[in-house]
Order: structure tokens, then sequence, then C-alpha cells
């Protein structure tokens, strides 16, 4: 699957979502996660408790629980927990910026600004990227400042 596109046409495919409008017959289940186990040949084991399916049944993708889309109100979110309700200090050299049309400028900066990264990030080495309107846009984030470093079609 290709990854979301950010701007203009923001596109999500269904597996990404927690929809239960889907075009096959992969359930959705909303399960607690008991403990991890380390097995020597499998790897990671996730023990889960609360899944409605047959014992056996592969479980092919796991998203944090997030209150705000899940329906357990005594369920604990995680790492995926608290919304960051702040704004990020956008920095982009005036000849990146060149490289978006001028009418997509402002919103870049905005979604910049709202922080794209996963939220339990924060290593300030670290170059992140997303696409937005056809642009693949690389940054750091130091603190409560985002630096783009690179624009690229």
């Amino acid at each position: 699957m290709r990854p979301p596109r950010l701007g203009g046409n923001t596109k999500v495919g269904v597996f990404a979502t927690r929809s239960p409008f889907r075009p096959n017959p992969i359930g959705l289940s909303c399960v607690k996660l008991e403990r991890v186990e380390f097995h020597p040949t499998l790897g990671p084991v996730l023990h889960v408790l609360g899944a409605d399916l047959m014992d056996g049944t592969p479980i092919i993708d796991i998203k944090p629980y997030l209150p705000h889309a899940d329906c357990k109100p005594e369920a604990l979110s995680g790492f995926a927990g608290p919304v960051k309700d702040y704004h990020l200090e956008v920095e982009i050299s005036e000849s990146l910026l060149q490289k978006i049309p001028s009418d997509k400028q402002e919103a870049l900066k905005q979604v910049l600004a709202h922080d794209p990264r996963p939220s339990y990030h924060s290593d300030p080495t670290r170059i992140y990227g997303m696409n937005f309107a056809g642009f693949e846009i690389k940054f750091t984030v130091d603190q409560n400042t985002l630096i783009v470093c690179e624009i690229a079609k």
C-alpha cells in the first residue's frame, strides 16, 4: 500500500484506518494486551485477551488504542495516549519552499507545524519524511522547532 498523501488529496487506505467497511472478510477486534513474551524461535509473541476469533486465527495488524477512535473508556492508551496540543516553529529556507507550488506553501507550513511525527518519537538527530502534494518532505525536529532539510519530487 502506498503511504498516505497529505495536502489537497489526503488519502488513507481502508486498512490503515479502523473502518468496519472493508472489501474483504478481515475483521476488527479491540483486545487487551496481556503481555509480550520473547520466544527463542518465533521472536516477540503478543498475548491478547478479548479477541473475538478462533484459536489459531492469524492477527495481521495491530494498532494502538486511541480513546477518540475506540470505545473502551476504561482502557489505557499507552504510547499513543495524550494528543499533543502544541505547534512547532517551522524553519524552511526560501530555496526549498520555492520547490512547492505557491498555492500549497502555506498548507505545507501548517501541516508541519502540527508535528507529523509519530507522537512517541522525539529524536532530534532523526530525519523524518512525509509526502505532501507529490513531494517528499524531509525534516528534523529539535525541541519545538521543525527544520525542513530536503524537498524532492
